[in-house]
């Protein structure tokens, strides 16, 4: 059985102002750090959690998708 392809899209929500942009998330590599577009505001993931897409995306990174533990 083929495993399923990850989804490549995660909508980012800024903690901050609540700016909501949907990115590309890379395959093979995490995000550390993302600049919200809308007041600036350095994101970083939550403790735990591998990148921005794990603590503020609808979707988490595709590592993780994988079940490759918390990510690359």
């Amino acid at each position: 059985m083929a495993a399923a392809e990850p989804e490549l899209f995660s909508e980012l929500t800024c903690p901050e102002c609540g700016h909501r942009k949907t990115e590309e998330m890379p395959t093979d590599a995490c995000i550390y750090f993302y600049e919200c577009e809308e007041c600036g505001t350095l994101l970083k993931p939550n403790p735990g959690d591998c990148c921005v897409f794990c603590s503020f995306g609808t979707v988490p990174c595709p590592p993780i998708q994988m079940g490759g533990g918390r990510g690359a």
